[in-house]
């Protein structure tokens, strides 16, 4: 699943969703750091996580309510370094999400493959 054997894996898991926007910006800044310092980055969304990746949520929240930059900066921030974004398939559906009303460059995954990404990764941080 990572582009490489090169070192410097981090990977990030959101869990946290539409419904606590405080919450939904710091992996994509965070993960844009670590992709701009050459670490090999990806964030995997489960349980509420993929609520944040829908079209139509990306340009209306943010970390700060009604002001400053949309959930969509952070997410353009982030994939323009490279970072990957993976989906869990039973969070979309425990979510009520179908696939194709996520915005595009998502992946999706299932549990084996995130067990591979996390044992591979160098470090796994959850929010």
């Amino acid at each position: 699943m990572w582009n490489n054997d090169g070192e410097g894996k981090v990977l990030y898991v959101q869990t946290h969703g539409v419904s606590d926007p405080g919450r939904s910006a710091t992996p994509f800044f965070l993960a844009a750091s670590a992709a701009a310092m050459e670490a090999e980055v990806g964030i995997y969304f489960t349980m509420y996580g993929p609520t944040l990746l829908q079209r139509d949520v990306v340009d209306k929240i943010g970390p700060k309510g009604d002001s400053g930059q949309r959930l969509s900066y952070f997410i353009r921030q982030a994939t323009d370094l490279g970072v990957r974004l993976w989906v869990c398939q039973p969070s979309l559906d425990l979510n009520d999400l179908t696939y194709e009303s996520l915005i595009d460059g998502v992946e999706m995954i299932g549990g084996a493959a995130f067990n591979d990404l996390a044992m591979s990764a160098d470090a796994v941080i959850s929010f």
